[in-house]
């Protein structure tokens, strides 16, 4: 698993790419609040890069949602893969969290 980030005024953006299991999806969570500032108001996570992910990832995915909306903060998530795609609209977590095919289309959500 792999990251980069860029952020812009009150909008942080994400980049996600490799694989998020059980054996990582802590390491997964740890990250991504790491990088969360109480600055952001807009956290979209672009995912295009990522090949896989497991339940415990998509767990990951839902609890940083959570945390989020507690604190009044937008999140989204962009660029599935097909596959990552299908597990999102099987699982019903594109019903949960906004996904968008962009990261420009999520920056005007």
């Amino acid at each position: 698993m792999e990251f980069s980030h860029d952020r812009s005024d009150e909008t942080l953006v994400i980049n996600a790419s490799g694989r998020v299991d059980g054996s990582n999806a802590s390491d997964f969570l740890d990250t991504l609040q790491g990088l969360f500032e109480p600055g952001d108001q807009q956290i979209i996570l672009d995912l295009g890069g990522l090949e896989y992910i497991s339940s415990a990832g998509l767990r990951v995915l839902l609890m940083a949602a959570q945390n989020l909306d507690k604190d009044n903060k937008s999140f989204s998530i962009c660029s599935l893969t097909d596959s990552v795609s299908d597990v999102f609209r099987i699982s019903g977590f594109d019903q949960i969290i906004k996904v968008f095919p962009t990261v420009d289309a999520a920056k005007q959500g």
